[in-house]
């Protein structure tokens, strides 16, 4: 009995080691890295985002057209840390009276703005506002502000109209012109018009 179990247990004590060889030398055959990033591009197909800005009308163009009423509706959204009203107390974010064309991050009565936003510098040009509005850590990684954005470009020209219609009143810009057709769209018509002065000219005159 007792030979009979040393034996059984050599075997499986021998098929254990010759099963920790294989794996550690199948991990030796086969390792490899994750790849950094995971997947693999692919050929003609952009990243999600990128070319987003190109797909729509310019900012300007936005702008012209914006709607000041629209504007309101979706700044309410931004009425639980900001007044807007003249001469409004500064609240868990600054007062917001007349912040278009200001300095960032300067003035609104003291308040504390982040050391991030402070090295911004520059103004609340239309520009930076739509920058800020659609991501406010891509333009000041360190801010205060928990507002992930307006992803909506047509939402985000119609606040800045708002803004800007709330003690600033600077002009709005005009519409940016639209494309030029490429050359060689009415390349036809002048030969198709050419065409009718030779074969009235090929008719025989009447008499």
């Amino acid at each position: 009995m007792s030979d009979r179990f040393n034996t059984t247990s050599g075997w499986i004590l021998a098929a254990g080691i010759v099963a920790l060889g294989a794996g550690i030398v199948g991990s030796k055959l086969f390792h490899g890295e994750r790849p950094e990033p995971m997947g693999y591009a692919i050929q003609g197909v952009e990243a999600e985002g990128d070319g987003a800005a190109a797909a729509g009308p310019s900012l300007n163009t936005l702008l012209a057209s914006a709607d000041v009423a629209k504007g309101e509706k979706v700044f309410a959204k931004c009425m639980a840390c900001h007044t807007i009203a003249s001469g409004g107390a500064n609240g868990i974010g600054p007062n917001l009276y007349a912040t278009v064309g200001e300095e960032i991050a300067q003035g609104k009565g003291g308040f504390a703005f982040s050391a991030d936003l402070k090295k911004v510098g520059g103004k609340w040009t239309f520009e930076a506002l739509d920058h800020w509005l659609t991501n406010p850590k891509s333009m000041a990684a360190g801010t205060k502000m928990s507002f992930a954005g307006l992803a909506n470009p047509v939402d985000r020209a119609n606040v800045i109209a708002y803004l800007n219609a709330q003690g600033s009143n600077l002009p709005l810009p005009a519409a940016d012109a639209a494309p030029a057709p490429a050359e060689g769209d009415n390349a036809a018509a002048p030969a198709d018009n050419a065409a009718a002065p030779a074969a009235n000219a090929a008719e025989p005159e009447k008499k």
